[in-house]
């Protein structure tokens, strides 16, 4: 782990955004740290909801299983994410099954003891509903744009966020360290892995995208929004 003290993940988090020092350190002394080797699971989806995550460094993938058991990614969450996303304030079990893509270290902040901590300090639980309200806002508006796409759309959408969230920026390239099949790539957009095999192939041939099972490429980020423009 980082030398620095993880609980500075917890200051970064934007739930926690508007907290002053002394608000911040209550929700800090509730804070328990984890490690999930590669491949655990943190939680499986439908068991009960017994705490809230925030990665201090690693990757996790949160996933659904149908009666198939095939997996529908939800999201690839990386170093001070929040998870689950529905949060402290629903009493409903866990919505997805959560698995440590990488070596990682968690943040873990029991429901009980925020929900104790909300009711003692009446000015923590103002400020985190502040932003809740702000981020259904923005899901819901992102929700509309890209239900309204296009497979391809979904799909360039889908790389160009990964880009922004998980890329290592070197000009005009970016490289996303980001263990991902191309079912798994498939899953998360709601298509076939035959679909998304044409399009990385098309991306490839254009030299646009380089894809392998741990690294992902875009040479040429332009290129692509030009191409997601155009198709």
């Amino acid at each position: 782990m980082e030398k620095r003290n993880p609980m500075l993940i917890l200051q970064q988090v934007p739930l926690f955004r508007d907290l002053n020092v002394e608000e911040m350190e209550r929700v800090e002394n509730i804070a328990i740290r984890r490690f999930y080797a590669k491949k655990s699971v943190v939680f499986t989806e439908g068991s009960e909801k017994e705490a809230v995550f925030f990665i201090h460094d690693g990757l996790v993938k949160a996933y659904k299983t149908d009666e198939n058991w095939h997996e529908q990614i939800v999201s690839f969450l990386k170093t001070g994410d929040m998870f689950p996303h529905i949060g402290f304030f629903n009493k409903d079990p866990y919505p997805a099954t959560t698995e440590a893509i990488v070596d990682t270290h968690l943040l873990a902040v029991p429901v009980q003891k925020f929900e104790q901590l909300l009711l003692d300090t009446p000015t923590i639980a103002i400020k985190v509903m502040r932003v809740l309200g702000s981020k259904i806002k923005e899901l819901q508006e992102k929700l509309q744009e890209f239900s309204g796409q296009d497979v391809n759309h979904r799909a360039l959408s889908f790389l160009l966020k990964l880009a922004e969230q998980h890329g290592e920026w070197n000009g005009n390239t970016v490289h996303i360290d980001l263990p991902m099949t191309h079912q798994e790539f498939a899953n998360t957009i709601g298509t076939s892995r035959e679909t998304v095999n044409r399009l990385l192939n098309q991306l490839r041939k254009e030299k646009i995208l380089q894809m392998n099972r741990n690294r992902m490429t875009i040479s040429n980020i332009d290129a692509l929004k030009m191409w997601k423009e155009n198709h």
